[in-house]
């Protein structure tokens, strides 16, 4: 498909339980103008299997050699991406019917704006709904959302619609994969890029019990610190000396502060 309005990055490892129906919920958007790019990160299961069944000419499925990870997978999504605008998605989320046409009219009729997100459902394994973010609800406006990002995220990644060439330029860090959305939202912020939210649920965000995200923030605090410190050391060794920058790099000394308090409560008290 050449040039489309849209190219869909979906990197995929090991949900065979749960791919076809994030697929099917891309190829049922009532906005049809774009390019499914799917990246088999070296899946063990029969996740490969289920997406080949699939016979969609909007679809490009890539594979990996070998699992190298979100970051790289990500990044070359984005090499191979040839639309106007780049949406994320994810294996085990789900699209709703309106989510492109929403976010597509959104970016076209708002030229200030250079990403778009929306508010998620959040839902379990099984389906079951399981609330809302506080974070993402409770900041919706561009102000909002680069006051608060200094302290957490407030975006769901794979909620996103961002103008290709942005994406392009800035890319995902390696050295940021334990949170590598995050990281890009700082630098995004730092260079003054106007960020949005629509307060619609366009995505059900899939929390799985036994996720990587999950296994891996053992202490948030300390998770959050490094983000926070190493971006600020990026940014301040490039020459970016503004208010946003120091006020992530607090936050993140705050944090640092927090996570070695929770650690020595956890040697204390077992």
């Amino acid at each position: 498909m050449d040039n489309p309005s849209i190219s869909v990055i979906l990197p995929a490892y090991n949900c065979e339980r749960f791919i076809e129906r994030s697929v099917k919920s891309v190829l049922e958007q009532s906005f049809t103008d774009f390019e499914l790019i799917i990246i088999d990160d070296g899946s063990t299961d029969n996740t490969a299997a289920v997406i080949g069944k699939f016979n969609d000419p909007r679809i490009r499925f890539l594979q990996n050699e070998k699992n190298s990870g979100l970051v790289f997978t990500l990044n070359r999504g984005i090499d191979a991406s040839t639309g106007k605008y780049i949406a994320r998605m994810d294996g085990d989320d789900i699209s709703l019917p309106f989510r492109f046409a929403t976010q597509f009219s959104y970016l076209e009729n708002n030229p200030a704006t250079d990403m778009i997100s929306s508010v998620a459902d959040l839902i379990s394994e099984d389906d079951q709904p399981l609330g809302e973010w506080s974070d993402d609800r409770n900041h919706l406006t561009a102000r909002a959302i680069r006051n608060f990002l200094p302290k957490d995220n407030c975006i769901v990644h794979p909620a996103v619609l961002i103008r290709t060439a942005l994406l392009k330029q800035y890319r995902f860090r390696r050295e940021q994969s334990q949170a590598e959305d995050y990281d890009l939202w700082l630098r995004l912020a730092a260079d003054g890029v106007k960020i949005e939210k629509i307060n619609e649920p366009l995505l059900k965000h899939r929390i799985l019990n036994q996720s990587f995200t999950r296994k891996r923030q053992t202490n948030v605090f300390w998770k959050n610190a490094r983000t926070k410190i190493n971006f600020s050391r990026h940014a301040l060794a490039s020459g970016k000396f503004n208010f946003f920058v120091f006020k992530t790099l607090g936050f993140g000394l705050a944090d640092l502060l927090l996570g070695t308090g929770k650690k020595i409560k956890s040697i204390i008290i077992p």
